[in-house]
């Protein structure tokens, strides 16, 4: 499995459906943070993610610290508007686990605090933008994951 992507109390059923199907398009696992905003049968998750939902692997936990307590031992990276490294910086390794927030917030600061030397971002060039869609965010990183493990 190429890469984790753990998603912490996601909010919007149709990112996590295009999130869904970035995995399963991508050979990457899918953890899903409780709580949601949405049930996991909304009909908005299922349409994002097509007839794709059935082929996902995905992997549900009852809160973070279920999360955290299952994958204590995982090489994890932390993306957040508010890190102070690039993306661009990131050594990807097989199987890492990379971590987003929910849409309204982003991660909980008690968890960026903690894990400050792992904290990346996605630059941005505008100062009239505070974040970039949750779909679209995990997408770049993904992507410039499989190109440096080439797969």
């Amino acid at each position: 499995m190429p890469l984790n992507i753990v998603l912490i109390e996601p909010e919007i059923p149709n990112n996590t459906g295009n999130i869904g199907r970035l995995a399963l398009a991508t050979g990457s696992r899918l953890h899903l943070v409780k709580p949601f905003g949405f049930e996991i049968d909304d009909k908005r998750l299922k349409r994002a993610g097509l007839d794709y939902w059935q082929h996902l692997d995905v992997i549900h936990y009852e809160s973070i610290d279920d999360f955290f307590k299952n994958n204590k031992d995982a090489k994890m990276i932390f993306l957040s508007s508010h890190g102070q490294q690039s993306y661009w910086d990131i050594d990807f390794s097989n199987d890492m686990f990379l971590v987003f927030g929910k849409e309204s917030v982003g991660l909980p600061k008690a968890l960026t605090e903690k894990h400050l030397e792992n904290l990346f971002k996605i630059p941005m060039f505008s100062e009239h933008i505070r974040s970039l869609n949750l779909a679209n965010a995990v997408s770049i990183i993904v992507y410039e994951g499989l190109r440096q493990i080439k797969p």
